[in-house]
């Protein structure tokens, strides 16, 4: 029977690595990832068809790039425009869903009572703030959402919303390059930690963490991050997830 194959042959170490970084100061957190592999003979569209059901997101997406196809299925906006208004929505901290209403009222509880889980939210809203307000309007940086629970098919997420009013002069192009990478997927201070990723990491990253959707003519747009994603090429279906790592992670866990 087919098996993943990890890139990540040596993840303890690296996560070892971060860890030491962030001790001497470099960072707070880093979003190191990996990716697995496996041989993949079905029809591409079947996937498309098992995310909708198993999976359902806000963002779903199917793509036929000839040689290559992309599927996935992202909970996460990167950046959206709308009339103006720049949005990000950072997702941080994660639990399953219970079996029934009472246990996923306590696995909430849990979740938000967890130290570590907040702090790691809390840095992203505060990178999030930082991104909107590159190319928003001095003092137009709103946190209208703080730290809500947000429920899927399998999983709950702490998600946060950030909103800035778009400066005049600027677009929501102008907004993609403030925001990309999004933080859940790089760490911060953000350029320290694309650097130590880049290092540690032993392949590109590709579609991975990058942005899927669309811009319109009238300026709008709305971008999700590729997560929950599968590249599928030349018989092998390539997935790539990662986790964030901060001063107390345990690299064997």
């Amino acid at each position: 029977e087919p098996a993943f194959r990890a890139s990540f042959t040596r993840e303890e170490n690296a996560v070892g690595r971060i860890k030491d970084y962030i001790l001497a100061g470099d960072c707070m957190q880093v979003v190191p990832s990996q990716r697995m592999s496996i041989e993949f003979k079905a029809a591409h569209i079947d996937l498309y068809r098992a995310l909708r059901c198993f999976n359902p997101t806000p963002y779903m997406y199917f793509f036929n790039f000839g040689d290559f196809h992309v599927v996935g299925s992202s909970p996460e906006v990167l950046v959206r425009v709308e009339d103006g208004l720049v949005t990000v929505r950072p997702i941080a901290g994660t639990r399953p869903r219970g079996i029934n209403e009472e246990a996923d009222l306590a696995l909430e509880q849990d979740l938000l009572s967890d130290a570590k889980e907040i702090a790691e939210h809390l840095m992203l809203i505060d990178l999030g703030r930082n991104d909107v307000g590159r190319v928003s309007d001095i003092g137009a940086v709103k946190v209208t959402e703080k730290m809500v629970i947000e429920r899927y098919s399998n999983v709950m997420h702490i998600v946060s919303n950030v909103t800035g009013q778009l400066r005049e002069g600027l677009s929501a192009m102008d907004a993609l390059r403030a925001i990309l990478p999004a933080g859940t997927l790089s760490g911060a201070p953000k350029i320290r930690a694309m650097e130590i990723i880049d290092e540690l990491e032993p392949v590109k990253r590709g579609v991975y963490g990058g942005a899927v959707g669309y811009l319109a003519w009238n300026g709008n747009m709305d971008t999700a991050i590729a997560i929950r994603t599968a590249v599928i090429k030349n018989g092998e279906l390539h997935v790539q997830a990662g986790g964030g790592i901060v001063a107390d992670s345990v690299p064997a866990l």
